[in-house]
């Protein structure tokens, strides 16, 4: 089930509130752990967000099975939430994180490098114990995943 991100309460089940703004019960800001943001890579999120007229969107931040390590942290903004997913507050922005992620990515930090070589967002996770030179790419000590040929 999807919900969207900025709906009011529609709906009769009076014990989940619809309400997803920063300030809803439903934005956990004690689960800042899962996900840190630095404030420079949160201000590059909301700007792509602005650009693209989403303001009330998130971002939302994913793990899948792959890549030359065995998973690949993936990206992208979120108009709606899963009933899977974990809805935080971190430098004033959603971030929007599946439960089934949480244990590859807890304590991540994302960060946005802008230098004459490289721009865009890059990602310390403190679970990865390998990862491939292209930074996307990674593995833990519980679970390595299922490495495919870059």
């Amino acid at each position: 089930m999807n919900r969207d991100l900025t709906a009011a309460n529609t709906q009769n089940d009076s014990d989940v509130n619809r309400d997803l703004t920063v300030g809803s019960p439903l934005v956990n800001v004690s689960n800042k752990e899962i996900v840190n943001i630095t404030s420079f890579a949160a201000e590059k999120a909301k700007q792509l967000m602005q650009d693209r007229n989403l303001n009330d969107a998130a971002l939302r931040i994913f793990v899948t099975p792959g890549g030359c390590a065995g998973y690949e942290y993936g990206m992208s903004i979120a108009e709606t939430v899963e009933v899977s997913d974990k809805l935080i507050e971190s430098e004033g922005l959603k971030i929007v994180v599946d439960n089934a992620a949480v244990p590859l990515i807890s304590g991540m930090e994302i960060d946005y490098i802008d230098d004459i070589m490289k721009s865009g967002f890059t990602i310390n996770n403190p679970n990865a114990t390998a990862s491939c030179k292209c930074g996307t790419s990674f593995q833990t000590a519980g679970n390595s995943g299922s490495p495919s040929s870059c």
